[in-house]
């Protein structure tokens, strides 16, 4: 039974994470350390999660952690487990800035532990699919990309810059870039674009970003990374990717599982499959504890990607 302890729940996706263990034959949740109270309390009510009083207690009770903390707190927390030799899945991005990724990437290798960074989209089956389609040559040479991450504005700590480390070219453009680097077997050589308040001018960080991206394969990239989904919207967002090659198309809609239904007394709806992107994502953490194998996506694919959103930051400055 491997035992995970979850250190630091301020990202939503946590919540799905110990939903996911928790169908798990063997694995189990051993609690919860948060830094913020009401954070705290409101994941430990309604997860249903032993609150520990300190990282230090929290990581003597577990094999391994989840952190979904701020990204700015990723960094320290990597380094508390790694220390105690406890394997690390990190939510995305793996931090705010290139030393402390390589931080992390280093003391998880010396310490022989885990670090696997929170890319669940990879895990999709219509990635995986795309995946087998790209390589079997079928598409011919590739020639462009074009792809979109939308969301809602999540609010909180996501738009307060010393702990997110950005806004929504940070929080969103990670997912694309690591599915089309791992999709092409292809890194991002050179990146411009654009980036501003253009729907929440409360906010002290962007709302909408667009990038174009060169790739070392010869092809270049387009990516909307914006927070342009209203509140009203079924759901938070998307991740679309149309790859044009010499011999043919191709395009994911990694979302796009779902029933929409449209009545007359407008009762209209959308409801989404169980498309396991978590689950996944949490079997192969437990699997590569087991084996001692890299996970499919490990701390140099985030260091990679985080590259590529500090290149679009330092692009308009």
């Amino acid at each position: 039974m491997i035992k995970i302890g979850i250190l630091g729940i301020a990202h939503t996706h946590g919540y799905s994470y110990v939903r996911q263990i928790n169908k798990m034959q063997d694995a189990q949740v051993t609690g919860l350390y948060e830094e913020n109270t009401e954070f705290a309390k409101r994941a430990a009510a309604e997860l249903k999660l032993k609150l520990y009083s300190s990282p230090q207690e929290l990581l003597d009770s577990c094999d391994a952690v989840i952190i979904a903390s701020e990204n700015s707190k990723h960094m320290k927390y990597t380094e508390m487990a790694a220390l105690k030799h406890k394997h690390v899945l990190c939510e995305k991005p793996i931090a705010v800035n290139i030393s402390d990724a390589e931080h992390m990437i280093k003391v998880c290798k010396e310490n022989n532990v885990v670090l696997q960074i929170a890319f669940p989209v990879r895990y999709a089956p219509s990635v995986r699919k795309a995946k087998e389609t790209i390589d079997s040559g079928v598409l011919g040479d590739i020639l462009a990309v074009s792809s979109t991450n939308h969301g809602t504005m999540p609010g909180s700590w996501f738009v307060e810059k010393e702990l997110s480390g950005g806004g929504a070219v940070i929080d969103h453009t990670v997912h694309v870039v690591d599915i089309v680097r791992w999709l092409l077997n292809t890194e991002i050589t050179n990146v411009s674009g654009f980036y501003d308040k253009l729907i929440y001018d409360e906010l002290k960080v962007e709302d909408c970003g667009l990038l174009m991206l060169e790739l070392s394969n010869g092809a270049f990239m387009t990516l909307d990374t914006s927070w342009s989904r209203p509140k009203a919207h079924p759901y938070w967002g998307d991740v679309t990717i149309r790859i044009v090659g010499t011999q043919g198309t191709l395009f994911i809609d990694a979302f796009d599982e779902k029933i929409e239904y449209y009545c007359n007394d407008k009762k209209n709806g959308w409801m989404n499959f169980d498309i396991k992107f978590d689950y996944n994502l949490i079997r192969e953490f437990i699997d590569c504890i087991k084996t001692g194998r890299k996970p499919l996506t490990s701390g140099e694919d985030g260091l990679a990607a985080l590259e590529v959103v500090l290149k679009a930051y330092a692009a308009k400055a």
